[in-house]
């Protein structure tokens, strides 16, 4: 069957680009990762999902005038959010430090949003998850900073390191998407809409 369709994936994250590399749908679509720099920067005035939908949609943005007819852009953006305050990536060790201490004994929502463009549409999907943390010793978090090194990271923590097994005591919803994509989400807009 030819391949009416080519996805093309605007994130560096590993984690990520395997997630698709994963959903198994390389029969019927071309892959392809294409990488731009864009600042993250969104107005104060955004909370929660709008944040992420709004860094999501301005990824997709440097592409404009880019995207061909059989193309599908995919970029997402994913955020801690603990109360009512966004958490991104650490901006240091002390911050990550700082960060994981505020998630301790607390829960918090991470939130991803996906945004799918086309040369004539752009859609915005999201999801949230809610993650409890344990209370996190200061050794327990430096160990975990000094050998995983999360600062590519959202809330300075990946769920799926040393950190999450030892310290993630309830998660509600979605766990690929704490990972940083709603997996489910993300194939099922694809093949409902694409296939």
């Amino acid at each position: 069957m030819p391949k009416s369709h080519k996805i093309i994936l605007a994130s560096g994250s590993p984690r990520r680009q395997q997630f698709f590399k994963d959903f198994d749908l390389w029969d019927r679509f071309d892959f392809e990762i294409r990488l731009k720099e864009v600042d993250e920067i969104y107005p104060d005035s955004l909370k929660a999902e709008e944040i992420t939908n709004y860094l999501a949609e301005l990824k997709a943005k440097a592409f404009d005038g880019e995207i061909l007819d059989h193309e599908i852009l995919v970029t997402s953006d994913t955020l801690v959010w603990l109360n009512d305050k966004a958490l991104g990536k650490p901006k240091d060790y002390d911050d990550a430090v700082a960060i994981l201490k505020s998630l301790s004994n607390a829960t918090h929502e991470v939130i991803t949003s996906v945004c799918f463009k086309t040369a004539t549409a752009t859609e915005t999907i999201f999801d949230v998850t809610k993650v409890t943390f344990n209370t996190l010793s200061e050794s327990s978090i430096r160990y975990y900073l000094d050998n995983y090194k999360p600062f590519d990271k959202a809330g300075a923590y990946g769920i799926q390191e040393w950190i999450g097994l030892i310290g993630i005591s309830k998660i509600e919803g979605s766990y690929t998407n704490v990972v940083g994509l709603p997996t489910e989400k993300v194939y099922n807009y694809l093949t409902q809409t694409f296939l």
